[in-house]
């Protein structure tokens, strides 16, 4: 199956066949660059788990779940990055002896010279990750995130002469700062006067040591990501005239309107029901579907929560969602139907199934010179009878 392109999907320009040799680091970027692990949940933990950044890449294996059988797949093909969806670290490793699962992974992959990387709740929170993976696949329409990340919006406040004030405007947009929603290059920009005195070892690029200056300036005012904050303050540094720049940085309240959790859309008709839960167990060929009592309605609006998604049920209802597709529902989770919505618990790997094929592509796409492998492990631990 191959996925057609998400147009939320982050372009980067990382041409990887200018490279003799890479590095483990150099494939981070890459995923990096798309998947910003500094929207990841606090409670997570993604990023580099295992091995040396600088080591010299030989390939790379594709996989839901580090486990030590995929370990054995990535040494058999002579890979030694595992790029994998679930962390095989989550919480803090005590020992390292081979009692469990998880230590036994590490073990092997440390002793074998395999780095493991993890994206998890960082690739959950964009809007083309996992529930946009599966709400692509389902056809849904004008999708938005369902429970939008609280502190992903920051704004840049800096001071330029009026003669510069172009040129640092310009450094700004083209780091990334100042993109609204569908508008690019949005910026408020006020004149005024600013002063400063230059001290004795000051070289100051108007005005005289001892003496203070009066310069004609403008605010600029631009909002931006958080994840870009370190390549704007880079070009602000290297674009504006002053030896030392005025700046502020102000957290916001607003909300990155494509990160979150979860995504909720629209199917092109409504739908019995009772047919769409049976078209949704074959279209997605799941074992089983749990879900709540039918409420005798057709399904229009499409709530979707790949993995655990109890913590959702109350933001699907305000969003007027007929259904929620997520996973690992409790009992008494279904009681919060209420007659509001179905819930449905199609299985957590089943949830999240078309994720790895995502993050195979994304590097395949990127990267042309070494070998990037699709794990041939189901690491799904659930079977049915």
């Amino acid at each position: 199956m191959k996925l057609k392109q998400n147009p939320h999907f982050l372009k980067i320009n990382y041409l990887c066949n200018k490279f003799s040799t890479m590095k483990v680091k150099d494939v981070i970027h890459i995923i990096e660059e798309t998947i910003p692990p500094v929207y990841a949940e606090d409670f997570d933990n993604v990023g580099l788990l295992v091995g040396n950044s600088n080591a010299e890449l030989k390939g790379i294996l594709i996989t839901h779940d580090t486990l030590e059988a995929v370990v054995d797949e990535a040494i058999k093909k002579n890979l030694n990055l595992i790029v994998s969806f679930h962390p095989i670290i989550f919480s803090g490793l005590k020992s390292l002896t081979g009692r469990n699962y998880v230590e036994r992974t590490v073990m092997k992959a440390i002793k074998h010279d395999i780095a493991i990387y993890a994206t998890h709740t960082a690739l959950d929170n964009q809007a083309f990750g996992v529930s946009g993976i599966l709400a692509q696949k389902l056809g849904l329409t004008n999708q938005k995130v369902l429970q939008l990340q609280s502190g992903t919006l920051r704004q840049l406040v800096t001071y330029a002469p009026i003669a510069d004030a172009e040129k640092v405007r310009n450094a700004l947009f083209e780091a990334g700062a100042g993109k609204i929603g569908n508008y690019s290059e949005c910026s408020f920009n006020v004149e005024g006067t600013g002063t400063f005195k230059p001290l004795e070892n000051a070289n100051p690029y108007v005005g005289e040591q001892g003496k203070r200056h009066y310069e004609k300036e403008e605010r600029i005012s631009v909002i931006y990501p958080k994840h870009k904050e370190s390549k704007i303050l880079q070009n602000l540094f290297e674009k504006h005239p002053y030896e030392e720049v005025a700046y502020e940085i102000l957290k916001l309240q607003n909300q990155h309107q494509e990160i979150g959790l979860g995504i909720v859309g629209e199917l092109p008709e409504p739908v019995d029901e009772h047919e769409y839960l049976k078209k949704l167990k074959k279209h997605l060929n799941l074992s089983c579907i749990r879900h709540s009592a039918l409420r005798g309605k057709t399904i229009k609006k499409v709530a979707i929560l790949g993995g655990s998604g109890s913590f959702t049920i109350q933001s699907a209802k305000a969003a007027g969602a007929d259904l929620l597709i997520t996973a690992d529902l409790k009992y008494h989770d279904f009681f919060q139907a209420e007659n509001s919505l179905i819930l449905a618990d199609i299985g957590h790997y089943e949830s999240e199934q078309y994720t790895k094929l995502f993050l195979f592509e994304l590097l395949t796409k990127k990267i042309r010179n070494f070998a990037v492998a699709l794990s041939e492990i189901n690491t799904n631990p659930i079977n049915y009878l």
